[in-house]
């Protein structure tokens, strides 16, 4: 069953071509935007844990690290356990794989952890194979076509149905753009729309973004109101609707010009909700550019920051209140391959470089 976004203004969602920047139509709702990514299932045989069984959601972000080193590890999105496997000497897991998975067949001992403690390890970690997805699609309800929509639907052949690439513009309750994403739609049907007199449905299929997940559905709804008005709105949610609160700000943030910063300015940190990665930069963003800011997603990200352009001006002093949640949290994480770092000394040494002098002030 495929979900909807909906919304009483007549153009939150715009097709826009890419090539001639003309829009293919507006609309106000899509089905299909969210759903449930495709995920991989993968077993771990004669698995052994490193501390407490997992169970449910494992963590965002979850690293198999192989034993042969001469392998890099694989990255694993939102984890979930399924518990054991039928023969009991396994477990399962389910993730999001579509960056760095393991290399097909590929079955030898592996030790996984999630970034802040080893979870176990196995002697095999294999993927199980999925069953074929069904082709997705984007339905968009009550569309007003422009007149190159309009003249494709006409002629109905397969090349005028072929729209070629496309954006799908999404805009918030101030028609200001909030995010968008690449496809290359290809129409599947259309017919007359209930929502009004020449409007219509528009099924689209072809080369399509992957879904949005659900649980990214109440942030995307609350910043579809507009951006924050207040410091710390990110602050109640978990690790992973914060990591798509930092998406949002961060495609907002690479868009807008920002007023110069004068040097020698003092900027205050609320670090009270850092916690995890994603609120040690939501956090650092709202300092330096007010609710909603943003000022780097990690650290390469933070040094482009800092040589100009966002805001801050070098020299410039930063008083980071309550520094010791992210040192209690975020101060010994592991690495990719396993290996110990300290993130709050990785951003205090980013910092220092590109001229911010760091006060840290503890609860």
């Amino acid at each position: 069953m495929m979900n909807a976004v909906r919304d009483d203004g007549p153009g939150r969602y715009a097709l826009t071509n890419t090539e001639e920047g003309h829009v293919w139509g507006v609309c106000a709702d899509v089905h299909g935007l969210f759903e449930q990514p495709p995920r991989g299932t993968y077993e771990l045989f004669d698995w052994v844990p490193a501390g407490p069984e997992p169970r449910d959601w494992v963590g965002s972000r979850v690293w198999i690290v192989p034993e042969d080193s001469s392998a890099d590890a694989w990255l694993l999105e939102d984890v979930v356990c399924l518990g054991r496997s039928p023969r009991g000497d396994g477990l399962v897991l389910t993730g999001l794989d579509e960056y760095y998975g393991p290399p097909e067949g590929h079955r030898a001992p592996a030790r996984l952890h999630d970034e802040y403690r080893w979870l176990g390890s196995c002697r095999e970690f294999a993927r199980v194979l999925p069953a074929e997805a069904a082709p997705r699609s984007l339905v968009l309800r009550g569309l007003a076509p422009g007149d190159g929509l309009r003249r494709a639907l006409a002629n109905g052949t397969r090349r005028a149905l072929d729209l070629g690439e496309a954006w799908l513009e999404i805009r918030d309750d101030r028609g200001e753009l909030l995010t968008d994403r690449l496809l290359r739609p290809v129409v599947r049907s259309w017919g007359p729309s209930s929502r009004g007199t020449d409007l219509v449905d528009l099924e689209l299929g072809g080369q399509l973004f992957q879904p949005v997940p659900e649980y990214a559905r109440p942030v995307w709804g609350r910043w579809f109101a507009g951006p924050p008005d207040g410091l710390n709105a990110w602050a109640g949610l978990g690790s992973r609707e914060r990591g798509v609160w930092l998406d949002l700000v961060r495609e907002r943030g690479c868009r807008r010009r920002y007023e110069t910063g004068p040097a020698g300015h003092t900027y205050e940190m609320d670090g009270r909700y850092v916690t995890d990665e994603p609120g040690l930069f939501l956090a650092l963003g709202e300092a330096v550019n007010g609710p909603g800011g943003y000022f780097g997603g990690c650290l390469e990200a933070l040094w482009d920051c800092l040589r100009g352009g966002f805001g801050c001006t070098a020299p410039a002093t930063l008083v980071w209140r309550g520094a010791d949640t992210a040192q209690e949290r975020l101060s010994r994480r592991l690495s990719a391959e396993g290996e110990p770092w300290d993130l709050v000394a990785g951003v205090l040494d980013v910092l220092a470089a590109g001229g911010v002098r760091v006060t840290t002030v503890e609860r």
